[in-house]
């Protein structure tokens, strides 16, 4: 996996750095968002290709990355992506890994003792894999000083209170034993529920569907506003069609649901949306167009 991105942009006070871990085609569209018709992505293939999927080949481009926020005085950082070393036998593109990110993050000024708050906006594997690192044959926290916020219902859906998510896939249980269980045991994990304040500009607000836990991270400051929705969108066709979930959407109905209320409340007042996925510029503006919604401008 390999990606030189990064970018920088600033709302109000709070600056924004992206770090993409690996860029690439991953699955056919239809696979992808099951619901949404073959019609919908061919009417928007004009601005679909080539940063979200392929008309020639059907297949969608996803982008795994990690978003810095300076924010405060601290140092903010959403989402992990999928690690070095990791036993992922159900999915290829992140079993045993070798990456960068560390010298990525390192690219654009951050060492990882100087992380104040990790925020997992869900338990999968690419969003919280570099929450540890190989210590000698050890786990531990590659965050040192780091608060990780992890979403409560997330931890014990996927957690061993529950069978590791009732025990379907051995890889669930892999990611909450390497990625999850050495947070918590360090004493570094803060396990929230419903909503949590982080500072004056940044709060996490539940989201399920796609997991039990499933959060997005509202930022406010200086007149500005973004909403970072980790998984509730994989790819812009689900911006206009928005009941449509993804195929690795637990509970797509209640997916689509908390969807549709993040994108009414983003049109409303001016928040950018920044999925954990789209390529591009990866942010972007979204408007009502009638009882649907529509994308405004790329940003960054």
């Amino acid at each position: 996996m390999n990606s030189e991105s990064v970018q920088r942009t600033a709302l109000g006070d709070v600056e924004i750095i992206r770090v993409v871990e690996w860029t690439g085609e991953f699955i056919t569209g239809r696979a992808l968002v099951p619901d949404a018709p073959a019609q919908l992505w061919q009417d928007n293939a004009d601005w679909l290709a080539p940063d979200h999927w392929s008309p020639g080949t059907d297949l969608a481009s996803v982008t795994l990355q990690s978003w810095v926020l300076r924010s405060g005085g601290r140092t903010v950082l959403v989402d992990t992506g999928v690690g070095n070393g990791r036993e992922r036998p159900g999915n290829p593109l992140f079993h045993r890994q070798e990456g960068d990110f560390l010298g990525r993050l390192a690219a654009v000024g951050v060492r990882p003792e100087e992380v104040d708050v990790v925020v997992n906006t869900h338990i999968h594997a690419d969003h919280v894999g570099w929450n540890t690192r190989d210590a000698g044959g050890e786990w531990v926290p590659t965050f040192p000083n780091a608060q990780y916020l992890l979403p409560a219902a997330d931890v014990f859906h996927f957690g061993p209170e529950n069978d590791y998510a009732n025990g379907r896939r051995e890889d669930d249980r892999l990611i909450f034993e390497d990625s999850i269980a050495p947070v918590i045991a360090s004493g570094q994990a803060v396990l929230w529920d419903g909503s949590h304040r982080i500072d004056a500009h940044l709060g996490l607000e539940a989201a399920p569907g796609h997991t039990p836990g499933s959060a997005v991270l509202r930022l406010d400051s200086g007149g500005d506003r973004a909403v970072f929705v980790g998984d509730l969108m994989h790819s812009p066709v689900q911006i206009l069609a928005p009941g449509c979930s993804s195929c690795l959407c637990l509970d797509p109905a209640e997916a689509a649901v908390s969807r549709r209320r993040i994108l009414e409340r983003a049109a409303d007042q001016q928040e950018l949306v920044v999925p954990a996925h789209f390529g591009g510029t990866g942010i972007v503006e979204v408007r009502r167009e009638g009882s649907e919604f529509a994308l405004g401008r790329w940003v960054g």
